[in-house]
């Protein structure tokens, strides 16, 4: 017996987009925990949707910043790129969509507060993309793509060279030895801890910073100390 789908009206309209497929958008909502037969159930979830969304994303948005940015090139780009569609940014899209109370959870995953979870509502939103490329193909993912992502490329003022790069090179111009990174906190669930990382280098006073991972982590503890010595990051333009 197939399972009743749920009135997504309210999250179509917010999302600018009407499902043909009612069922799609349902599967790009139901997170594994949500099914029975566990693991190898994993079909019937947003999983294959997340896949294929993740790569639309990737597309759509190399599209849009290659006719955005003529003067760019490819390093830029790709820059621009990784920080448009990392985890982060797709999970703070999710937020701006109000996708955590449409998600289909399992009980314990829904009180162990999924819906805020960063990477649930990142993967989420890709499979939503992957689910608006197959009900209404390439225009309908684009249109989706550029209501969520065109003001935030548009705004885009990440460093275009990495933290911990621009700290290096900082450190090598003026003779001292590479950037020490060491983790000194996690906190939060296994499955979704917040790291805590320490930079040091020579005479100079220990930076740390916090991200949803090591390497984000290292990434601000390197933001922190360039700032206290008086680097000012670059910016894309």
């Amino acid at each position: 017996m197939s399972r009743k789908v749920k009135d997504y009206s309210a999250l179509e309209e917010r999302i600018g987009y009407s499902f043909a497929d009612k069922a799609l958008l349902d599967r790009a909502l139901t997170h594994i925990s949500a099914l029975s037969g566990g693991p190898q159930n994993r079909v019937s979830s947003y999983q294959r949707l997340e896949f294929l969304g993740d790569h639309v994303l990737g597309l759509v948005i190399s599209d849009m910043l290659y006719r955005t940015f003529p003067k760019a090139n490819e390093g830029e780009l790709s820059k621009r790129l990784a920080d448009l569609v990392r985890k982060e940014t797709c999970a703070a899209v999710a937020k701006e969509m109000d996708l955590g109370p449409a998600l289909r959870l399992g009980n314990s995953e829904a009180h162990a507060g999924g819906r805020l979870r960063a990477t649930i509502l990142a993967d989420a939103c890709e499979g939503l993309v992957g689910a608006v490329f197959v009900d209404g193909g390439y225009p309908a993912a684009e249109a989706l793509i550029a209501k969520f992502w065109q003001e935030r490329m548009l705004k885009s003022v990440k460093p275009l060279r990495d933290a911990k790069t621009m700290l290096q090179e900082w450190a090598q111009a003026r003779g001292l030895p590479t950037p020490a990174y060491k983790e000194i906190g996690r906190t939060g669930p296994h499955h979704d801890p917040e790291f805590k990382v320490a930079v040091s280098l020579p005479d100079r006073p220990q930076a740390e910073g916090l991200g949803a991972s090591k390497r984000a982590a290292e990434q601000a503890a390197a933001e922190a100390m360039l700032t206290s010595v008086g680097v000012k990051l670059d910016k894309v333009s």
